[in-house]
């Protein structure tokens, strides 16, 4: 797992692409080990990292513009086997010997291939479908190298230089729309690489208690436990460590849906033995709310009271134990670290991304960041390793403001109890129908205004609730999801009839962009 340790490493080299996440994910789905690092990084700094092998991504570039993104040229003499795709692929025909150009024919899209021979495609059809993207088009292969396959429009979809460990495919083998794509990656990964599949939730785990204890001794440590999946999990790798050394502050601030408050206590200070403070702050979350209706300065306050809470424990628990508390867990992903720029490998220096509730900088505590390496879908199978709920692990991602940002308006005890109602009813609702899991978010919105409706021969003036549900890959766009009518009715008819503040449910159908996600 990175430098030190034995797990066959793959660099992932980033020349801009959209999907050098995505490729750095495919490797690890094939339970290999791989990492992101930028295209300036050295010959030298690679043979430090002794990696199986190296994966060249795309990029929106052309190879042949000025201050296109280039390769240190030694790293192709290391030996270690290098795959080029689309833009990492013609990079490496240009460099090596082969010819690029703009032929006035692209391709976008899916575009049926010819797998003729080679290493890349052993066992695969021979003809497949791949997904292109790509305006410029190798022409002529590295020199050494062969052909390996082909499309209408790219005389040169593929090609493999064995004896110098050279492979390139013009397509993304890593999107789903190239059907074996991921067959492709693993041929490179166990054939030519030799990489062994060793990445898997409970080497992490065993990896991470060694590398935990070496970093805190005997010292006491903190965590803000938020209900979320990612603070739940760091929280247990580290009790799984160091036991008892570890406290978690579990902030309630009574904007949790219904019944996810109880369900926190009772995994982790019943189920599991962790030490836990409960603090119940709903009262005193509300009076910092109240009147307060726009979205921004709702965040704003959750986020500051939030802070002073756990500062306050913090305090109490130094206090207690004579020695102020030095470290505190986070649950930073490895998407952060990319995102904070720090794709230069896990020995760098990455600035911290305060995800719990906002901690400030000046809180001068370490961090223990046991999933900095790891993408969400890997925290949730580490999460079932350890045998957290399921209902835990695989939670929709929830926002830390919680309810108070799905009131449209003032929040109150009544608007947040009756939403939470709602809320529990479409949940229940959806997992019944078994599409939990497929939704990447379905919640409800309670609008704070009033309309008339007719219950029991009497007019009503109640809230309306807004069923909101979309899939997405990231949440960077995402689709309305298409519930099923009879699921849509059902959920309708209970909240009305279960709900007497309520008397309308309206459906939310628009995609994002052009909306968010959620409302506020």
């Amino acid at each position: 797992m990175g430098p030190g340790f034995e797990y066959d490493t793959v660099l992932v080299v980033d020349f801009g692409a959209q999907y050098a996440q995505l490729i750095a994910r495919r490797v690890r789905e094939a339970r290999v080990y791989s990492e992101i690092v930028p295209h300036t990084v050295t010959a030298a700094s690679i043979l430090e990292r002794r990696p199986a092998a190296l994966i060249l991504s795309g990029g929106p570039a052309s190879v042949h513009v000025d201050g296109a993104p280039r390769l240190d040229p030694p790293i192709y003499e290391l030996g270690v086997p290098v795959l080029g795709i689309c833009y990492g692929a013609q990079l490496m025909a240009l460099d090596l010997g082969g010819r690029v150009e703009r032929t006035g024919v692209s391709e976008f899209g899916k575009t049926e291939l010819r797998a003729s021979s080679g290493t890349l495609f052993a066992g695969l059809p021979e003809e497949q479908t791949a997904w292109m993207s790509h305006r410029d088009t190798v022409t002529a292969p590295p020199e050494g190298a062969t052909v390996t396959a082909e499309s209408p429009a790219t005389p040169v979809a593929a090609f493999e230089a064995p004896e110098r460990s050279l492979y390139g495919v013009q397509f993304h083998p890593e999107v789903v729309h190239t059907p074996h794509g991921q067959d492709v990656l693993k041929n490179f990964l166990y054939e030519i690489a030799g990489a062994e599949p060793d990445w898997t939730p409970a080497t992490v785990i065993e990896e991470q208690v060694a590398r935990i204890r070496a970093q805190v001794g005997s010292e006491r440590v903190l965590c803000a436990l938020s209900g979320g999946v990612d603070s739940a999990v760091a929280a247990l790798l580290v009790h799984k460590a160091i036991g008892s050394q570890l406290t978690c502050v579990f902030v309630d601030h009574g904007l949790l849906r219904k019944g996810e408050a109880e369900q926190v206590v009772e995994t982790f200070g019943g189920h599991f033995h962790v030490p836990l403070v409960h603090v119940q702050a709903q009262q005193r979350f509300l009076g910092r709310l109240a009147g307060v209706t726009e979205p921004e300065q709702k965040r704003k306050l959750i986020g500051e009271e939030f802070i002073r809470v756990f500062e306050e424990e913090a305090r109490k628990l130094g206090t207690d134990s004579q020695e102020p508390i030095r470290w505190l867990v986070q649950g930073t992903l490895y998407s952060d670290v990319i995102e904070s720029g720090g794709t230069d490998g896990v020995a760098e220096t990455i600035k911290s991304h305060h995800n719990v509730g906002g901690l400030p900088d000046d809180m001068e505590m370490k961090l223990v960041e046991p999933l900095r390496l790891l993408f969400k879908d890997e925290v949730r199978r580490v999460g079932e390793e350890l045998g957290m709920p399921e209902r835990m692990v695989w939670r929709q991602p929830f926002p830390g403001p919680g309810l108070a940002i799905r009131i449209i308006g003032d929040v109150t005890e009544e608007r947040l109890e009756t939403l939470r109602e709602a809320d529990a009813i479409l949940q229940e609702e959806v997992r019944k129908a078994g599409l939990y899991r497929s939704l990447w978010q379905s919640f409800c919105v309670l609008p704070a205004i009033r309309s008339v409706g007719v219950q029991g021969d009497s007019r009503t003036y109640g809230y309306p609730i807004a069923i909101r549900a979309v899939t997405s890959e990231d949440a960077m766009t995402a689709d309305w999801a298409r519930l099923p009518y009879d699921l849509v009715e059902t959920v309708s008819s209970r909240i009305i009839n279960e709900i007497p503040a309520v008397n309308r449910v309206v459906l939310d159908v628009t995609s994002k962009p052009p909306a968010t996600i959620e409302w506020e």
